[in-house]
């Protein structure tokens, strides 16, 4: 576990994501290694639609759900922008804590967390979701693109683990890669997203091999199908706060 503390160190330019630029023999299953680390920042700005504006959103839900002596939580942390964005705006005595499987994210996250003066105590914790981690005391928790990377049959489990972590008025703020509804409009939407990751100067061959590189581990849900299982985990109240295509924002309140 590494812990906060407010120094600052000399920040490194912003590596850009050439993770599948070169052609590939067989392409591995998708993993948050020290190759995906050290390029994630630019990878999730290319990759997700209004990114800066969808952590913008988080953070400013979590300042209207923080309560003070609480903590608040990011599940699946990566390199810490969500906690960073949500350090600006939550005023009350809060403690930040950050979790995510991957030893390398974490790394990259204490860095980014020290680099940007970090306001206050924090703790960074690598566990697996799919096995067991604790969630205490919680007024505010995040899965920002996290979820679907998580074995749909742990899935609920995990979000009840959430709900008995969190306090009474307690928020999840959810982001996820969807499906649509309708199987007849999946095809338009994947193909405006692929369209959008060309604007990004991504080239056709890094698109097919990242896609085949998720195949198998990044598995989405349709929009209903969130809504439905954060109602069976135990939330009271779902709303929809971001939409678009085949991405999704949802806010949910445990009672």
């Amino acid at each position: 576990m590494l812990q906060g503390s407010k120094e600052k160190e000399q920040k490194g330019p912003e590596i850009r994501d050439e993770v599948f630029r070169e052609e590939i023999n067989k392409v591995s299953d998708f993993k948050f290694g020290s190759k995906v680390a050290g390029v994630f920042d630019d990878m999730v700005s290319r990759s997700v639609p209004y990114y800066d504006e969808m952590q913008r959103m988080i953070s400013e839900l979590a300042a209207d759900h923080a309560q003070k002596g609480t903590n608040v939580y990011d599940l699946g942390c990566s390199t810490g922008t969500t906690m960073i964005g949500m350090n600006t705006t939550i005023s009350e005595d809060i403690r930040f804590v950050g979790i995510d499987e991957s030893p390398q994210m974490l790394e990259k996250c204490n860095e980014k967390l020290k680099e940007a003066g970090f306001t206050r105590p924090y703790d960074l914790i690598a566990a697996n979701m799919h096995d067991s981690f604790k969630v205490e005391n919680a007024s505010v928790v995040v899965l920002c693109l996290t979820l679907q990377f998580i074995r749909p049959v742990a899935r609920e489990k995990v979000l009840r683990t959430i709900v008995d972590g969190l306090v009474p008025g307690g928020v999840l703020i959810l982001v996820e890669k969807i499906l649509a509804e309708e199987s007849l409009f999946n095809r338009n939407f994947i193909k405006y997203y692929y369209d959008m990751k060309r604007r990004n100067h991504y080239s056709e061959l890094e698109i097919s091999q990242k896609r085949e590189a998720l195949e198998n581990v990044l598995i989405p849900y349709k929009l209903s199908e969130n809504i439905l299982i954060l109602r069976e985990a135990g939330f009271s109240h779902c709303e929809t706060f971001f939409k678009w295509y085949n991405f999704s924002g949802v806010i949910a309140i445990k009672n």
